[in-house]
């Protein structure tokens, strides 16, 4: 992209020149893809940790509701991603990645009214059924991830539902 401007000394000197400058494209690093993937990547070290607790305390509250919740998310960053496709007239390609992705949307909402009621044992299908879903992806034992999870169970109370 070249962008033209008319440069002027003062008056005094009594010239004018043009000056080009050359500027790079836009980039940005924070796309609807990088942060599903972040955010798939989040949920399965949650189904993880969850599938490894033995009752039900504040951890095991959180780490269902961080799985909810980013179920949620992952569901919301669809309709970004699918935006640019359907500009350029791909709208097979479109439709097939909404139908690819269209159970977070189901599963977190189910999960997050199971987590809400109590009803563990929903709770504990539902994270099956994710699990299984996103079982092609892998998240080494040692991540840079942390415990994104911390505080998803007041989260998920304030707001009541799961978008």
């Amino acid at each position: 992209m070249e962008i033209s401007a008319i440069i002027t000394p003062p008056a005094a000197a009594g010239y004018s020149f043009i000056r080009r400058l050359y500027l790079s494209r836009v980039y940005n690093p924070d796309s609807a893809g990088k942060e599903r993937n972040t955010l798939t990547r989040g949920v399965v070290l949650a189904l993880r940790n969850l599938m490894k607790q033995q009752g039900t305390d504040d951890l095991t509250r959180d780490l269902a509701a961080f799985v909810a919740l980013s179920l949620g998310e992952i569901n919301a960053t669809i309709e970004a991603s699918v935006g640019a496709w359907e500009k350029r007239g791909y709208w097979v390609k479109a439709d097939k990645f909404r139908l690819e992705w269209e159970w977070t949307g189901n599963m977190g909402k189910t999960m997050g009214e199971a987590l809400l009621k109590e009803d563990w044992a929903t709770v504990a299908l539902t994270s099956a059924k994710v699990a299984q879903k996103l079982g092609t992806i892998t998240v080494p034992e040692r991540n840079r991830l942390g415990t994104p999870w911390v505080g998803a169970w007041q989260k998920l109370q304030k707001e009541g539902t799961v978008r």
